[in-house]
């Protein structure tokens, strides 16, 4: 992926794992995002989940989890220790690779938006994409909860939406949205039953109140554990690093003449926040990320095998040969496309700077970047498609022992079933691009290759017929019938142009062997 967002929506539910679980399926149902984490807390009564892909896909699943959120979760009937104003409560995007946070801000607006507009929940945007200096700091925004909210947003101008009516969404309530940088949830577990306690040194830690700068603390009451919790976001760990929020938080407890109990991190953390710890703890010297054992041998297997690794065909091999239902027929067929992409590459490549081609050489080099490209998209959906396979069986894994949990379950099967739709539909459509710009390169391209085209576009059918007989095996297992029609018309045409195409390339190069 040329481009990467990570979101990390946070859910007002901590306590059912089968909702949970359907908003995982519902995030994992669009092609091309992967669920990094997933986090519940039963006193919190909050899940927070992370999940990571292109900007577009990042997109529409932080759709779907609202969607899904909005289905699932009664604020009526929730009570929990953290604060929250929706089912959705929260929804940050945090650009990781190849995109700015402005390119942030506007895929949080874009959220924002369409989750006002076809869910009927309010929206307010907070952190950097907030249009008002008073609701970048989402503690502002959350005053007074669900409940205050409900009593506010109709009546105080300062509590309008930025996306929405002006009307709390009666089940589901308001949501965050927003973008930021990316953050550290860190707490620190305390040895007493005081929340007093807590939320004093909550007060003494966090930035706004003369703490540390890029710190936000409160204080909450651990029922089930006999414990206080000092619950921090580090917004900056490396302005306010973890090492030095846990020493304060120790140095605050003493004064109480309370011990540390354990503390946690929730969610992801940066390895050079660890790092930091490590270096500080161990007054180690010179200390930097290559001592690290994985980072040296990552670093070393890039360098000597060109970013990839060479064994991967054999071990990818060995993967499908191993008996498990995934990978399959589907990440097989989008391996063979991306062979196919990569033997047009090579003609490109065989035909560029040669000045016998000097004059198709533009048009070569635009067909190697759109190769290029498509071979990586391809190789991509190897893994996605196997993924996606994951999901349907997570979904079928979900309890049906009441009438609301089978509706669910038959839901949330039929969703990810679709989401395993689109991935070889996907490789069916790429494969078919590079079965076209071969086409176009067996006329431009170097003759002594030709068999080269002839052998990619022989892969390229495959792969494009084998990913869409998983389209249609797929097919047999959903009920919407406009879906199914849809998507049987398209691999249809697909394979009937594919083998024409093919055929022609076939032709040429049977044409150039005659005597």
């Amino acid at each position: 992926m040329k481009q990467i967002v990570e979101c990390i929506p946070n859910f007002s539910e901590g306590r059912d794992q089968a909702k949970v679980e359907q908003l995982v399926v519902a995030i994992s149902s669009v092609p091309g995002v992967i669920v990094l984490d997933r986090e519940m807390d039963a006193s919190h009564h909050r899940s927070v989940l992370t999940f990571a892909g292109e900007p577009e896909a990042v997109l529409e699943a932080a759709f779907r989890a609202a969607q899904k959120a909005v289905e699932l979760i009664d604020l009526n009937t929730h009570s929990g220790e953290h604060p929250r104003m929706g089912a959705l409560d929260v929804l940050p995007f945090v650009p990781l690779k190849g995109v700015t946070m402005e390119q942030c801000v506007e895929l949080a607006r874009r959220a924002g938006e369409r989750i006002a507009r076809e869910l009927k929940v309010p929206v307010y945007l907070y952190e950097k994409a907030a249009t008002r200096p008073d609701r970048v700091n989402l503690a502002d925004v959350r005053r007074g909860e669900f409940e205050g909210l409900r009593q506010e947003i109709e009546t105080n101008p300062e509590r309008q939406p930025d996306f929405g009516e002006a009307k709390i969404h009666p089940t589901a309530g308001a949501v965050a949205v927003g973008a930021r940088p990316p953050l550290i949830a860190y707490n620190v577990n305390l040895a007493t039953t005081d929340l007093s306690i807590a939320k004093k040194i909550a007060k003494a830690v966090r930035g706004r109140d003369g703490g540390l700068q890029y710190v936000k603390a409160l204080g909450f009451e651990l029922k089930e554990r006999g414990q206080v919790q000092v619950s921090m976001n580090l917004v900056n760990y490396e302005g306010s690093p973890i090492f030095r929020a846990f020493e304060m938080v120790k140095r605050e407890a003493e004064r109480y003449g309370v011990a540390v109990a354990s503390s946690e991190i929730v969610g992801l953390v940066p390895q050079a926040a660890l790092n930091a710890c490590s270096e500080f703890y161990l007054r180690l010297e010179n200390f930097s990320d290559n001592q690290v054992l994985e980072t040296r041998l990552q670093a070393a297997l890039s360098e000597s095998l060109g970013g990839e690794s060479r064994s991967s065909l054999g071990t990818f091999a060995d993967e499908v040969a191993a008996g498990t239902p995934a990978p399959g027929g589907g990440s097989v067929s989008a391996y063979a496309g991306a062979l196919a992409a990569s033997l047009g590459a090579m003609v490109c490549k065989l035909t560029i700077g040669k000045k016998k081609f000097a004059g198709v050489e533009g048009e070569a080099r635009e067909i190697l970047a759109q190769l290029e490209q498509l071979a990586a998209d391809l190789r991509c959906a190897v893994s996605e498609d196997a993924e996606s396979f994951e999901r349907v069986m997570a979904a079928m894994r979900l309890p049906k022992e009441t009438e609301a949990e089978r509706l669910a379950r038959t839901s949330a099967i039929e969703e990810a079933t679709k989401g395993a739709v689109a991935v070889p539909l996907r490789v069916a459509k790429g494969a078919m691009e590079v079965l076209e710009l071969l086409d176009e390169l067996s006329e431009i391209g170097n003759p002594n290759a030709l068999s080269d085209l002839a052998v990619g576009a022989q892969m390229a059918l495959t792969a494009m017929r084998g990913a869409s007989y998983n389209v249609l095996i797929n097919l047999s297992s959903i009920s919407d019938e406009e879906f199914n029609r849809q998507r049987r018309a398209e691999v249809e045409e697909l394979m009937a142009r594919g083998q024409e195409v093919a055929d022609e390339i076939e032709s040429q190069f049977l044409s150039r062997l005659a005597p």
